[in-house]
């Protein structure tokens, strides 16, 4: 294999990444309706203990533990029932359960002061006003007793700053009565795409006379960005030449954002004019190419102190590289403590030749075999203007630059793509 040039894929990861962590995004206080994907920009704490107070872990009778031992249907424990606890009560309302007493009990409800277990229904004969007590399973340890605190206790840290909002956390903010939440603001990316060949859907005619092609990525690339916690915005496509270009990204400078994306003029053809516009703006660049296939015409630097990230035009390798850098480089500036797409094991079903002294991502789906290991498979052919192949994808699969040929049944490494959950259809199973 000759030599390549360029950043390898982990130095181009940091490159891309790392300045991100550095700079401290804005920060805002939002309803928690709207909370849901940002990250939190300070610790949270919970003025409350969850539950508030010790409660029933399932339907029975609160007891104290000692007039329960040993009991079993032979020689059944017979407690008369002085009182009922149910979820909503009031704690100090509840009776005392005295040695030789119990208090029917619901899953949830609060415990009676002097009670220290509750036995399961199932264990008696589930009287009203005299209960046989017939089993003393579960009464060792907790008790079936729910603890105060258990679940959140007061004045700790409920989540941390960095800690990415999903639809539970919201649920756990509620629950301590956090009505505002203090989060990132959402990173504001402004993507600009040249080629004369493209045009949007408003001009498929075009396409349909064999004259364009549809700019794919300007709907694409886009979606991908927005899974990330971004504001994205498309702006006009550009023809390509240098003033063109130059007069687009700085039209998108002065209108303000926290990354400016680039697609396409990044590698050295004759008409390649981004980092020739990006100078002209007095912009710097960091590198410009890295040792991956696809998206080896990558680059990254700075324009009037916004980070600039140029990804290539091929369909293929700008999702490949929106995926690998775009995407954690947002989940960066929007303050996210995890931003890197997990990493898994698999075992691969096909071979494949990568003969050039690159990393290659393949694209492949994903399969859960009957001994449980991930089982990868090539989604299709792996062109890089081939974007069906990449929309049946659920991850790439990362062959080092030291590995010409990938044989079947080879453990290799995927990385999950982000807007590309595994789901599985009736029937098919995790294991």
């Amino acid at each position: 294999m000759g030599a390549a040039t360029g950043l390898s894929f982990a130095e181009a990861l940091t490159a891309v990444v790392q300045p991100a962590r550095e700079r401290r995004p804005a920060t805002e206080v939002v309803p928690i309706e709207q909370a849901l994907g940002r990250a939190l920009s300070e610790d949270v704490y919970s003025r409350v203990a969850l539950p508030p107070w010790d409660n029933a872990g399932m339907d029975g009778y609160a007891v104290q533990k000692a007039d329960v031992l040993g009991a079993d249907s032979i020689a059944p424990r017979v407690l008369p029932v002085i009182g009922t606890s149910v979820a909503g009560a009031d704690p100090t309302s509840l009776p005392w359960v005295q040695q030789g007493t119990a208090v029917r009990i619901m899953t949830g409800a609060p415990m009676p002061p002097g009670a220290d277990a509750v036995v399961r229904v199932e264990d008696t004969d589930g009287g009203e006003s005299v209960v046989q007590i017939r089993h003393d399973r579960d009464i060792v340890g907790r008790g079936n007793v729910r603890p105060r605190g258990e679940d959140i206790a007061a004045n700790a840290v409920l989540f941390a700053a960095g800690t990415s909002l999903r639809a539970s956390h919201l649920g756990a903010l509620a629950s301590i009565g956090l009505r505002g939440v203090p989060v990132y603001r959402a990173p504001r990316v402004t993507i600009v795409s040249s080629g004369d060949e493209l045009v949007l859907l408003d001009r498929f005619a075009e396409v349909e006379s064999g004259h364009r092609i549809v700019s794919s990525s300007s709907y694409a690339l886009p979606a991908l960005l927005r899974g990330a916690g971004a504001q994205v915005t498309m702006a006009p496509l550009v023809e390509d030449s240098l003033d063109a270009l130059t007069q687009a990204l700085g039209a998108a400078l002065d209108a303000g954002c926290d990354l400016l994306v680039t697609t396409g003029g990044v590698s050295v053809g004759a008409h390649d004019y981004t980092r020739d516009a990006l100078a002209a703006l007095g912009g710097t660049q960091t590198f410009w190419r890295a040792r991956i296939r696809p998206g080896g015409p990558l680059g990254t630097g700075s324009v009037r102190s916004v980070p600039w990230l140029g990804l290539p035009g091929n369909p293929v390798s700008t999702m490949v590289t929106g995926a690998l850098f775009a995407w954690p480089l947002l989940r960066a500036i929007g303050g996210h403590a995890a931003v890197h797409h997990a990493r898994v094991p698999v075992r691969m079903m096909d071979a494949a030749d990568t003969p050039a002294p690159l990393t290659y991502f393949l694209r492949v789906s994903l399969q859960v075999a009957a001994d449980g290991v991930l089982e990868a498979r090539l989604a299709g052919a792996q062109g890089s203007n081939l974007l069906r192949t990449m929309a049946l994808a659920d991850a790439l699969l990362e062959v080092p630059e030291t590995v010409d040929r990938v044989e079947p049944g080879a453990t290799m490494h995927a990385v999950l793509l982000p807007d590309a959950p595994l789901l599985f259809a009736d029937g098919e199973r995790l294991s």
